[in-house]
This record gives structure tokens, C-alpha cells and sequence, in this order.
């Protein structure tokens, strides 16, 4: 007769710990569900509007939505009727998925020298690497015009221009988040690998960028709704021609006075589905990536 194992109910003591065995913060547990309350209100309330006539979201709010009536498809209806929202979408997704690779794969290459190689000026480097994130990308747009456009090499207003930019000023932050990520891998590992005649490519593909992997996905994630909602640039590199992307078909929409703003709100559910859909595919990576550089150890 086999014995049943019961699991024990939680006492006063456990109920105070997490799964790790550390105490909860009485603050932490106020602080979050306000947090997640004062960001899912505006949500919320952007939803409602979005099934509102314009008369009704210029006259009530949209807390008042249930009593106050104004409820329409047509927004969506116009939204999704709009010959070139398919084509605008699709634009994203090509503008989105280079831009949101490149800059990791050269990255974690920089990454790996600067971990596990030894050069002159290694630690310089990464500073002035680092450095760059602290420089508004504003102040690159005219020379990267004067180079990208008619005068230079005269690829505004096509893919690879964006591909270009984006890679550029993400590249920072990635080999900045990656560096210390893979500084928290086991040396040893390396170290077996050039024992044993590996080269540091074959160390990279096989051993480093395995094992970096929730680094990684957590600034694709990050870099991916980054490009995605970027109006600036595809505004100004792209232009509103066949190229354009959602976000600047979604600006388009609205009037110099004022008219389309309530397809905005509309327009800015359906171009969320996808960033949605690569966010929750990736969150569980997204925490542990950002946070395992943060401490050596």
C-alpha cells in the first residue's frame, strides 16, 4: 500500500515568504497592483474611445461611455477598410524583423570580444560604446539625411535605410545588456572550449550565444516594439509613399483640423496585435534577460 505525500497548508511564516524561501515587501505589494492599476486605466480607457463616435468621446469622457451611449463600429470598420492598412502592416513587419536582428547579431559578436577577448583599448571602448546611449538620436537626423538622401548615397526613403538607423542606435544598448549578461557565464566553460581547439566562432555559436539566449530575447523584445512604434524615423526616412509603415499610415488619418481622431484610437488596437503577440511570446524571457547582467555572481 503506497503512502500519499500531503502537502502541507501554509502557515502565518509561509505566507510571508516567496517560492525561494525570501520575505515579502508589505511595500512591493502596494506599490505593483497601483502601478499596474495607473497603467491599465489609460488602456482602458483608449478601448472605450475606440468603439466611440467622435461627437461622444468629445463631449463625455469615457468613463461615462455606459450612461452616456455614443457606441459605433464604424471606426474599426474604416480602419480596416483602408486600402493600404494591409500593405502599411506588412511594411511593419519588414521594417520591424531586420532591424530588430541585426543589431543583436553584431552585437553579441562585440559582446563576446569584450567578455572573453583580450585587445588594446578593450575598456575604452566599451565606455564610449556605453557613452552613446546617453546622446539623443535627434541630433544624428540631418547628417544621416545629408548621407542617406540624394546628396550621399540615396537610399532615403527605402528599407535599408531604416535597417541602417535602427541597427545604429540600438546597437548601444544591446552590446551594453548583452556584455554584462555574458559576463555572468561560467569562464570555465570558455575557457575547456580553447582547450580543446575551439575557435572563438565555434565558442560563440555553440557555448555563448546558447547560453545567452534569455539576454537576448529580452532585447529583441525590447528593440522589436521599439521599431515598431517608431514614427520619427520611419516619418522622416520612409516618408507616407508605398514604404510607409503603420504607425505613419496611422498618422496620415489625421486631419490638419482635427478630423480622424477617432480612428487613431482604433487604428492603435489593430497595429498592436502583432507587438502583443512577440511580447507574450518572449516575457518570460524578458525579466530574467534584463535582470541576470544587472549582478555579477
Amino acid at each position: 500500500m503506497s503512502a500519499t505525500t500531503r502537502t502541507p497548508a501554509p502557515t502565518a511564516s509561509t505566507r510571508g515568504t516567496m517560492a525561494d524561501g525570501r520575505r515579502r515587501s508589505p511595500l512591493a505589494m502596494i506599490v505593483m497592483p497601483l502601478l499596474a492599476l495607473l497603467w491599465t486605466v489609460p488602456t482602458l480607457g483608449l478601448l472605450v474611445t475606440s468603439f466611440r463616435t467622435r461627437e461622444a468621446a468629445a463631449t463625455s469622457g469615457w468613463w461615462s461611455a455606459l450612461t452616456q451611449g455614443g457606441w459605433t463600429l464604424d471606426n474599426y470598420a474604416q480602419v480596416l477598410g483602408s486600402a493600404s492598412m494591409g500593405t502599411s502592416l506588412v511594411n511593419s513587419i519588414v521594417v520591424a524583423v531586420p532591424a530588430t536582428v541585426l543589431p543583436i547579431m553584431f552585437a553579441a559578436f562585440a559582446a563576446y570580444a569584450f567578455t572573453f577577448m583580450e585587445f588594446r583599448g578593450k575598456d575604452l571602448l566599451f565606455i564610449v560604446i556605453v557613452a552613446l546611449m546617453v546622446v539623443p538620436i535627434q541630433v544624428a537626423f540631418q547628417p544621416m539625411l545629408d548621407l542617406l538622401g540624394p546628396r550621399g548615397l540615396g537610399i532615403n526613403g527605402q528599407f535599408v535605410a531604416v535597417w541602417l538607423l535602427h541597427t545604429g542606435f540600438g546597437m548601444p544598448l544591446a552590446v551594453y545588456t548583452l556584455r554584462n549578461y555574458m559576463a555572468t557565464l561560467p569562464g570555465s566553460v570558455v575557457e575547456s572550449a580553447k582547450i580543446d581547439g575551439a575557435s572563438h566562432f565555434q565558442t560563440f555559436w555553440r557555448l555563448v550565444a546558447p547560453m545567452s539566449s534569455p539576454a537576448i530575447a529580452a532585447f529583441a523584445t525590447l528593440q522589436f516594439l521599439w521599431v515598431w512604434n517608431d514614427l520619427l524615423i520611419a516619418k522622416l526616412f520612409i516618408g507616407g509613399g508605398a514604404n510607409k509603415t503603420i504607425i505613419v499610415d496611422l498618422q496620415q488619418m489625421l486631419g490638419t483640423q482635427g478630423q480622424g481622431t477617432e480612428l487613431l484610437t482604433a487604428g492603435a488596437f489593430i497595429s498592436m496585435v502583432v507587438p502583443m503577440i512577440v511580447f507574450f511570446s518572449l516575457q518570460r524571457f524578458l525579466v530574467r534577460g534584463m535582470t541576470s547582467g544587472a549582478v555579477k555572481g
